[in-house]
């Protein structure tokens, strides 16, 4: 099984845009190098600008750069984008509606040996909470490639979550277009939905369960802001139950996403949000990690037959 992490595809499509959109500025916090923006910055110096050690200066920057029509991208990881720079985020970028596109990478618990102090597992919240923000969680890379061309297409802010750990490449399903989640496998038991790394681990949780006599459906939900309700609501009435699945804290993250919509509708059905439930990561390899806190195939196919067993 082909795997690439998706900071590769993302490096990788951003110096392809370079080359037919003279528009296209990118800017890192010092960390080009791992984010992969290094590779824009080579074939086009001109137009890359390394900011250092100053996320917040780099928002405040790429805000400028906007006002001026340029198309931005900056890149950080997600513990400093998303953490160190909200602020600025919000005020220099959301109020005002501009077109700069935060990526993200190194977050989640798949970063692995850095440790808790890296391993940005709130950053979905704090992005899908701002007015005008759209947040978007490919799950592989031939997903973050298509994401980047749709995102330079988008007039607007927009944050995009990419991991450090290389993951499968999914096949089939429907191309990716912003707001429209992805049905990659059908099924009428239960509804797995998730985003990022947790896509390919639900397909694995599902040809386990499928052995067992369990037809679950998979919903790949790459865009958190704004949501596919219509997507979602298909989903709860076709299964009547939904697990989701993701690498990051269940509080505020793409649980609670989904859980408000189920809510809101007229025939709401049981939802089990699975992630990260109000603790730090840990140092370790990420398969460990994943493992440990349930989030591979295994472990999301036990989780499933835990909620399927209470439902009766």
């Amino acid at each position: 099984m082909e795997k690439i992490a998706t900071r590769e595809a993302y490096g990788r499509a951003l110096e392809r845009l370079g080359h037919v959109r003279e528009d296209v500025v990118v800017l890192d916090a010092d960390l080009s190098g791992s984010t992969k923006t290094a590779l824009f910055a080579r074939s086009f110096p001109e137009r890359f600008f390394n900011r250092g050690v100053a996320e917040a200066n780099m928002i405040g920057h790429a805000a400028g750069l906007a006002l001026c029509g340029k198309t931005v991208f900056a890149s950080s990881f997600a513990m400093f984008a998303a953490g160190k720079a909200w602020e600025q985020i919000r005020q220099s970028v959301c109020v005002p509606n501009l077109n700069v596109k935060v990526v993200a990478s190194h977050a989640g618990i798949t970063v692995g040996e850095d440790g808790a102090s890296h391993q940005a597992l709130e950053d979905l919240a704090c992005m899908r909470v701002l007015p005008n923000m759209t947040v978007v969680v490919p799950a592989d890379g031939p997903q973050t490639e298509a994401a980047v061309e749709a995102l330079a297409a988008f007039e607007g802010p927009a944050y995009m979550r990419v991991s450090r750990a290389a993951t499968p490449v999914l096949e089939g399903g429907p191309p990716f277009e912003l707001g429209k989640a992805r049905l990659l496998r059908q099924g009428s038991d239960l509804g797995l939905v998730a985003c990022g790394v947790e896509v390919a681990a639900c397909l694995e949780a599902a040809e386990l369960l499928a052995a067992e006599g369990v037809e679950c459906a998979v919903l790949d939900c790459h865009t958190l802001a704004p949501l596919d309700c219509e997507a979602l609501l298909a989903l709860a009435r076709d299964c009547g139950r939904l697990l989701t699945v993701e690498e990051h804290q269940v509080t505020g993250g793409l649980g609670e996403a989904v859980c408000g919509v189920v809510a809101d509708s007229p025939a709401p059905v049981p939802v089990r949000r699975h992630g990260m439930r109000g603790e730090f990561g840990q140092s370790g390899p990420a398969a460990t990690l994943l493992r440990h806190y349930r989030l591979d195939g295994p472990g999301v196919a036990t989780v499933a037959r835990e909620f399927l067993e209470e439902l009766g």
